[in-house]
């Protein structure tokens, strides 16, 4: 019995919105011929969609949403954000949304009660931009935390781009184009193993950052994704076929059993990577932020999720930067995690450089 794909398992386009004059775009066309059956629904603009976002009803169709809709649109806004964490820049986004549906999510606090996958198809514009603004930043002055060497460019800041490229070449087209840019590297972080990107020519100007959770809390909050096994088998592949890869502990949630299932999960990744993998080998320790509005919409699809996302007993209110209620773990007791996952990642894998945690 033949296996079932990804694209399979994640997608079954039924309805594509898209923008007026769409068709005009060749990415455009290429999204509407992978999919020829779906129904097409002509919007104003991507972020307007009647019906689809800002409807509490919405929420109740979550992961059919984000199974069955696809919306095309135009990027309008070309700008590589300052970041300095992560990545130097944050690129100007080729999609939105998600076809996974990992509970603590943030992209879609701004879209109310459904996130499908938004495809921005004038790519050639946004790779031209990118390219451009990599040959204005001249030699890297000085490492830091985001590379020794290369400027960083965060690619998948609103999505999953080994999700994206299920839907569409946008990702290939800027991994072709990091190939070539000397002194400038792309970056995104994925949840799914998509063994199509193995076939592609990286030469090592992209980097992959597999997302890692103890096992027990993916099963309950990494829905749609990648078994944690498939994602930590993956790394020798990916590093075998000219990607850097780095690896995500993140988010880290806590709760009673919390250490033993991150010391039992960093053994794990040290007896699958290959000796080359771990010599290339960074991380990022990253904890929970979670989001009230974004409580509310899980209470409605998924509130098993939330007993372990939402703790009171633990967690502190944070008003985010564009002023939205976030809650956060107690700044006195969370310095505190941190040290302890760090020690405990450094007895357990020496070797994996913590670029930055929080």
């Amino acid at each position: 019995m033949p296996r079932t794909t990804a694209a399979q398992r994640l997608l079954d386009v039924r309805t594509i919105y898209h923008e007026p004059q769409i068709e005009q775009w060749a990415r455009a066309r290429q999204v509407l011929e992978r999919f020829p059956d779906a129904e097409r629904v002509e919007v104003p603009s991507h972020q307007d969609i009647p019906g689809l976002y800002g409807n509490p009803g919405g929420v109740e169709r979550w992961v059919r949403t984000k199974r069955e809709v696809l919306v095309l649109g135009e990027k309008k806004s070309l700008a590589a954000r300052p970041n300095g964490r992560s990545a130097d820049f944050i690129a100007p986004s080729t999609s939105n949304g998600c076809a996974m549906a990992c509970s603590y999510c943030y992209v879609p606090r701004r879209k109310g009660f459904a996130n499908p996958v938004t495809v921005f198809v004038n790519i050639e514009k946004i790779a031209g931009y990118l390219a451009r603004h990599a040959a204005r930043q001249g030699p890297k002055p000085e490492p830091n935390q985001c590379d020794p060497t290369d400027w960083v460019y965060d690619l998948g800041e609103n999505g999953d781009c080994s999700a994206d490229a299920l839907v569409s070449d946008n990702v290939r087209d800027l991994v072709d184009l990091f190939a070539g840019l000397e002194g400038a590297k792309a970056s995104f972080a994925t949840k799914l193993v998509n063994r199509d990107l193995l076939d592609w020519d990286p030469r090592g100007g992209t980097r992959v950052r597999f997302s890692l959770m103890p096992e027990p809390m993916a099963h309950r909050l990494d829905l749609r994704t990648s078994r944690i096994p498939e994602r930590i088998a993956a790394v020798n592949d990916f590093v075998e076929a000219g990607y850097e890869v780095h690896l995500n502990f993140s988010p880290v949630v806590v709760h009673e059993q919390w250490q033993a299932q991150w010391a039992e999960l960093f053994e794990q990744v040290d007896d699958v990577l290959s000796e080359r993998a771990k010599a290339q080998l960074a991380c990022e320790i990253i904890f929970l932020t979670h989001n009230e509005q974004l409580h509310e919409v899980n209470l409605g699809w998924h509130p098993r999720g939330e007993e372990l996302l939402w703790r009171s007993d633990l967690q502190e209110a944070k008003t985010s930067h564009s002023g939205q209620a976030n809650v956060r773990y107690r700044a006195g007791w969370k310095g505190t995690w941190v040290r302890q996952l760090t020690d405990l990642l450094a007895s357990r894998m020496p070797y994996c450089r913590v670029r930055y945690a929080f």
